[in-house]
C-alpha cells in the first residue's frame, strides 16, 4: 500500500524536503515487516522510534509461531506490534481463537489488521474482515485497521468499481462505532497524489469518516517497484512506474517518496480535515533504507529510540 510520486535521491537517507509540514504528517508513522525481514534487523530501536506501530505481514505459508516471535520481540524492543489477521487463510474459528490467544498471551498484542487477504479462494470459513469481526473474538482489542484500496479491488469488486468496498467500510464503521474500538482504514500503495487526494475526499462525501493511514512505498529500485505494484494489483497508476521504465538508464536508480510525501503534506496543512491521518510505509528497498529515509525526513518524532 503506497502513495507517492518517486524522485531520484541524491544519497540513500538523504533529506531533499525536510519542512514543518512533512515532519508533522510523518509524525506517528507506521512501517511493516516479516519475519524474515524483521530477522535482519539486529535491534529495532536502533533504526525506528519508541512505540512505532510495526504490522507483520502474514505470508500464506508462514508458521503461526513464526508470527507471534516476531510479535513478541518487536514488544520486548518497545515497539507497538499489529499483526495480519488474513480471513482467507485462517481455516475456522479455532484456528482464530488460536491465532489471538498466542498474539496476546505471548506477545501482549492489543492492535490487528483484518484484511482479505492475498488469496483468492478462501482456504476456510472466512472470506472477508466482517466475518471475524462478527466472531466477537476482538472484543478488548484497543485498536481495529481494516483495508484501503484506492483504486479499487478486483478481489472484491470485480469490475474495479468501490461500490463493494465503500458499503463494507460502512460496515465497519458502525461496527467500531457500536464496539468502541478505534479503527483507521490503512490503505494499498499508489503512485499519484492527485488521485488518492480524491479518493479520500469521495470518502468523506460518503459519509466515511474513519481516519485514513496513507501506504507509501519506501525508497526502492525501480525495477522493484513495478515488481511490487503489479504482485499487489496496483491499478491504473502503475502507468507512473511503466512510463519512467521506459529509461533503461533509471531502471537500477533508488527513487524515494519525497516529492509525494511532499505534496500530501502540503494539502493536509491547507485542509486540516483531510481524511488522511498518518503514513504508513512499506520498505520494499529494505527496512533499513526506508528506516534511514525516514529519520532524514521526519525530523525529532522520526528518530530512532537509539541514536
Amino acid at each position: 500500500m503506497a502513495l507517492l510520486n518517486f524522485r531520484r535521491s541524491a544519497q540513500p537517507g538523504t533529506a531533499t524536503q525536510n519542512t514543518a509540514e512533512v515532519e508533522a504528517l510523518m509524525q506517528g508513522y507506521s512501517i511493516e515487516v516479516m519475519p524474515r525481514t524483521a530477522e535482519k534487523v539486529a535491534d529495532f530501536r536502533a533504526i525506528l522510534p519508541v512505540g512505532t506501530r510495526v504490522y507483520i505481514a502474514h505470508i500464506d505459508g508462514t508458521p503461526i509461531s513464526d508470527m507471534v516471535a516476531t510479535a513478541a520481540r518487536l514488544r520486548a524492543e518497545g515497539m507497538e506490534p499489529m499483526p495480519h489477521f488474513p480471513s482467507r487463510i485462517i481455516a475456522d474459528r479455532q484456528e482464530l481463537t488460536d491465532w489471538i490467544s498466542r498474539y496476546q498471551g505471548e506477545a501482549d498484542v492489543k492492535q490487528a489488521l483484518l484484511l482479505g487477504g492475498g488469496v483468492s479462494t478462501p482456504k476456510g470459513d472466512y472470506d472477508n474482515s466482517m466475518q471475524m469481526l462478527e466472531t466477537g473474538l476482538f472484543d478488548g482489542f484497543t485498536r481495529l485497521h481494516v483495508a484501503g484500496h484506492p483504486e479499487g479491488n478486483r478481489d472484491i469488486d470485480p469490475d474495479g468499481g468501490q461500490r463493494v468496498i465503500l458499503d463494507a467500510l460502512r460496515w465497519k464503521q458502525g461496527y467500531a462505532r457500536e464496539a468502541g474500538v478505534k479503527m483507521a482504514i490503512v490503505t494499498q500503495f499508489a503512485f499519484e497524489a492527485k488521485p488518492v487526494i480524491a479518493w479520500a475526499q469521495d470518502l468523506r462525501d460518503q459519509g466515511i469518516t474513519l481516519p485514513v493511514h496513507l501506504g507509501v512505498a519506501g525508497p526502492a529500485k525501480l525495477q522493484t517497484l513495478i515488481k511490487f505494484a503489479i504482485a499487489c494489483g496496483v491499478g491504473p497508476s502503475l502507468r507512473v512506474l511503466q512510463k519512467r521504465a521506459k529509461d533503461v538508464s533509471k531502471l537500477l536508480l533508488p527513487f524515494e517518496p519525497t516529492e509525494l510525501v511532499g505534496e500530501l503534506a502540503a494539502h493536509k496543512a491547507a485542509n486540516p480535515d483531510f481524511a488522511v491521518e498518518r503514513l504508513h510505509f512499506f520498505p520494499l528497498g529494505g527496512i533499513k533504507a526506508n528506516a534511514d529515509w525516514n529519520i532524514a525526513n521526519g525530523g525529532a518524532a522520526a528518530q530512532p529510540a537509539q541514536h
